[in-house]
């Protein structure tokens, strides 16, 4: 048997959609990369990207809400047909302890001169707490997408040489 208070009622907090949470965005990420705005054919140019955790009071539904943005992706428009898909927005080559050129999980090799655009989409996973300190995942991912980023691909030619430029100043090559 249920007792039943006139004067109480239980409210259920409701399951959101990512259409209730459309006023909430989070904020556009940045791309760039090493080396700064210029790549090598065919060698690694190092794309980097930065979004991090976001957390923005507000209300939905009449109800007083924080909601949660966490990166999950990154995918890269690397400006030349190709796109790359990666769990973190990479780190630099002396972050990593790596030499200028080399492989990284979110590098990519062009295969002829040009100036690429590259842009970033960032997948965000969203949830919501509703004052309690419990966060309810919200189904779905919210995308935001920076822009802006040329890379200007050369190649580069090498010779041997019998000295440096500093030792030979008209030397091939100086």
């Amino acid at each position: 048997m249920l007792d039943r208070c006139e004067d109480y009622s239980v409210g259920l907090l409701p399951d959101l959609t990512l259409e209730d949470l459309a006023s909430f965005r989070p904020s556009s990420p940045a791309v760039g990369g090493e080396p700064a705005g210029f790549g090598v054919v065919g060698m690694p140019t190092n794309l980097l990207a930065t979004a991090s955790e976001e957390r923005l009071p507000g209300t939905v539904l009449g109800w007083d809400v924080t909601v949660r943005f966490v990166p999950t992706a990154f995918v890269f428009d690397h400006g030349d047909g190709t796109t790359s898909r990666a769990a973190s927005g990479g780190a630099s080559w002396a972050r990593l302890g790596q030499g200028q050129f080399t492989p990284t999980a979110t590098s990519h090799v062009y295969s002829g001169r040009g100036t690429y655009g590259v842009s970033v989409t960032v997948e965000y996973a969203a949830s919501v707490d509703f004052g309690n300190g419990t966060w309810r995942t919200v189904p779905g991912v919210v995308r935001a997408q920076a822009g802006g980023y040329d890379v200007r691909v050369v190649e580069v030619r090498t010779a041997l040489v019998d000295r440096t430029c500093a030792e030979d100043a008209r030397g091939p090559g100086c």
